[in-house]
């Protein structure tokens, strides 16, 4: 019988997801003596007993761990038999370089609300009940190894029994870092904005009330603030609009179950396990006719964007006598979600008619993620709570020389880099004020800390009035810029793990090109190392620049421009009645004089053109508001093939120019023979696709090069990219997207994180 003693050391996340009493539990059932413990860089084990023991107990350790660990590597190293006898956990190292995984925060558990349901037992309707295999864990965090010390519980010292539990290795909660009960943690409590205690024995009850007779509460959750309402009441969803100027972007809702979502929302394939997940992230589903919540929760929207409840205060708050809540993040518009008791009340004093508060610290402000299910599979349009901080696996070698990606200006995401991995923050928002600054330097880091890295390099956007792109300018590491469209595409390529070369199809709003000009529809053939423009869509001017894109009448009386020349102020006032002569004179004149109008070659604002032309938007009141309800508009319309012809030449550099114009003359001839608005919308997504079909098959031709990624934020159009997947397969094209990252700017860091990593390897 042969004994023997190996070390293993696993890395990934391995800390605060039942990792050790795993362990403990494994090596106890096969006879195996030695310890495990945490360690910075992961978990350390000890073996010593039979090898055939050993050798089943690192296959059951990577083949069947705890559900909610993820495992990056496992490495054994044989050592020699002590002869000691059992198997303990011993208390954590923090001494060495730090590699551990810091896991997501989770959803509770069934275990813990059946618990939390039971009259009899000791955590009964406890808003915190936790375990190893759920509740708070990256927002909590301060530091590593991931022990309550370093975590915002280390003010609730455990009670007896609490305590015990944690100390018992065959107990659910055994080293559960946030384990508490209502003797020793955090309380729940109702205030109003000057701290006046308001319902002192009963605060989750008078909450319900509140909100069943259509008050506004502000309730603090895992990541942050919510502002929440009976998503039922229309008279509570309008105050909440007034209240928050936000006039017509669609709010979040949550309800209690899958069955209540079926009551308003179709479930498509795969959306239930989506929904029920662990990570529970706000879901875009289709209305279903004749529902009872509000309109005006999402006007002129074809879709709701549903959650579950996922932590145990939401449960309890969802017993209320109402369908669903609207849970809309706590903050005015392009702030920051506000995550302190305190700040909250500044902040949010005048949206809320109550608060509903806890004393458990937010250490990292998370706001929820956003997904839609495009092609079978969901598709990030924010990734943030239940994902961050997990990485994604670079195709390229990093280190010694570690890189800082600072992301763009719109849904700023930042990630760092370590042998390998690209490790994502939480979602940060727009850099358009100083609490967003603020939030996106505190995202580096607490990113540089816990992962133990100080970043030698720095990649950032090309704009040069990004907030991100001065940062990286000031902080004295290597400056690598990064085209924004070959950005995108690299998120894709680092996704997939490939190096070769590709044509990116990247359409979006903006990015700055290498012409110092605003890009945004563009054919690129790149890999990591770099990219050739290849094609692009027909610049045009913006008129007032920036504030072109709050205005889509603006850029659809220049397109009428291009199209038809003198004509087009007569087509203005016939087609865009809403559009006023006042600012058609000031748009006409900013043509004439060539006075702040930059030429952009964006697909988003061709967009922007059809959807004022149809009747659709006028103005942009959030981002991508016009694209976003021309989609809608077009998805009445599922049936319809038809397209409108588009022209194109080659420039001086011989890239194909596609005449988006076209699309206009197209739209402008079935309105007048009086085409449903519809019908024209589905016809100028379908014209959008076969334009790009047919730009990659000129590239092919001229290139040999087949495999296609699709990605920038126009990509999270699912009617569009629905249409362009089927014609680019049956064209045997190989079709690349977005799965881990959104298309959008959110996933602008991993491309520049990749794409840096791969230059840093040429020097």
């Amino acid at each position: 019988m042969a004994i023997e003693r190996m070390r293993v050391q696993v890395r990934g996340a391995v800390q605060g997801v039942g990792f050790r009493p795993f362990v403990y539990g494994l090596a106890t059932r096969l006879r195996l003596s030695g310890f495990v413990r945490n360690e910075p860089r992961g978990v350390a084990i000890e073996l010593e007993g039979e090898t055939a023991h050993i050798q089943a107990f690192l296959h059951e350790l990577q083949t069947a761990p705890p559900p909610m660990a993820w495992l990056q590597g496992v490495e054994a190293s044989p050592l020699e038999p002590t002869g000691a006898e059992g198997f303990s956990i011993l208390t954590s190292v923090q001494a060495g370089g730090r590699t551990v995984l810091i896991p997501p925060d989770l959803a509770v558990c069934p275990d813990c609300l059946r618990e939390m349901r039971e009259p009899a037992n000791r955590r009964f309707r406890y808003p915190f009940i936790n375990c190893t295999n759920c509740g708070p864990r990256y927002t909590i965090i301060q530091g590593v190894p991931y022990d309550r010390a370093r975590t915002t519980m280390a003010a609730f010292e455990m009670c007896p029994a609490c305590h015990a539990e944690y100390e018992d290795p065959a107990n659910r909660r055994f080293h559960a870092e946030p384990t508490c009960c209502p003797v020793c943690g955090p309380r729940v409590f109702m205030q109003d904005g000057y701290s006046n205690d308001l319902a002192p024995s009963n605060p989750i009850g008078a909450a319900i009330e509140r909100l069943a007779a259509g008050e506004i509460l502000a309730i603090k959750g895992l990541g942050g603030f919510h502002l929440a309402c009976d998503a039922s009441n229309a008279e509570a969803v309008r105050m909440l609009r007034r209240r928050k100027h936000r006039d017509m972007k669609p709010f979040a809702l949550m309800a209690r179950n899958i069955e209540a979502v079926s009551r308003f929302c179709e479930l498509p394939w795969g959306a239930r396990e989506i929904l029920e997940g662990r990570e529970r992230p706000i879901l875009l589903l289709p209305k279903r006719p004749f529902h009872a919540i509000a309109e005006e929760a999402a006007p002129r929207s074809n879709t709701f964007g549903v959650m579950l409840p996922y932590t145990p205060l939401h449960h309890l708050l969802l017993e209320g006598p109402y369908l669903a809540l609207v849970m809309t993040s706590g903050n005015m518009s392009q702030e920051p979600i506000a995550h302190e008791n305190t700040e909250a009340k500044e902040r949010l004093g005048g949206l809320a008619d109550a608060f509903l508060l806890h004393d458990r610290g937010i250490h990292i402000r998370t706001d929820d993620s956003v997904g839609r299910i495009i092609s079978g599979k969901m598709r990030f349009l924010r990734r943030s709570r239940g994902y961050a901080p997990f990485p994604v696996a670079l195709p390229v070698k990093t280190g010694p020389c570690e890189i800082l990606a600072v992301g763009a200006e719109l849904n700023n995401v930042v990630c760092v880099t370590r042998e390998g991995q690209a490790y994502l923050s939480h979602h940060i928002g727009d850099m358009e004020n100083v609490p967003a600054y603020e939030a996106f330097l505190q995202a580096i880091a607490h990113l540089k800390d816990i992962l133990d890295v100080e970043p030698g390099a720095v990649a950032c956007d090309l704009h040069p009035s990004y907030l991100s792109t001065s940062y990286a300018r000031e902080s004295g590491l290597t400056l690598i810029q990064v085209q924004h469209h070959h950005a995108h595409v690299a998120s894709v390529l680092a996704e997939t793990g490939r190096t070769d070369k590709v044509i990116g199809v990247s359409f979006d709003g903006m990015g700055w090109g290498e012409d110092d000009k605003p890009w945004g529809g563009e054919f690129l053939m790149c890999d990591l190392a770099g990219f050739k423009r290849v094609g692009y869509l027909q610049p045009m001017p913006q008129p007032g620049g920036d504030a072109a894109s709050k205005r889509p009448a603006r850029m659809a009386y220049v397109y009428l421009k291009a199209a038809f020349g003198r004509q087009a102020e007569l087509m203005a006032v016939e087609l865009m009645p809403g559009f006023a002569q006042e600012e058609m004179n000031i748009v006409g004149s900013l043509l004439a004089r060539t006075v702040n109008c930059p030429f952009t070659s964006s697909m988003g604002r061709l967009f922007d053109a059809a959807s004022a032309l149809l009747g659709v938007c006028h103005m942009n009141t959030y981002h991508a508001q016009a694209p976003m309800e021309l989609e809608a508009l077009a998805s009445e319309e599922p049936d319809e093939t038809g397209w409108y012809p588009v022209e194109t030449s080659r420039d001086e550099a011989g890239a194909w120019v596609v005449h988006g114009a076209d699309i206009v003359i197209g739209i402008v001839n079935d309105l007048r023979r009086g085409v449903e608005p519809s019908i024209c919308a589905a016809r100028f997504h379908n014209s959008a696709a076969r334009l790009a079909l047919d730009i990659c098959r000129r590239v092919r031709d001229n290139t040999g090069i087949s495999a296609t990624v699709l990605s920038g934020g126009v990509f999270a159009n699912a009617f569009l990219t629905e249409r362009l997947m089927p014609l680019l397969a049956e064209d045997s094209f190989e079709i690349l997207l977005n799965t881990d990252t959104p298309a959008g700017d959110g996933g602008i860091c991993l491309g520049q994180a990749a794409v840096a990593a791969r230059r840093l390897q040429c020097v």
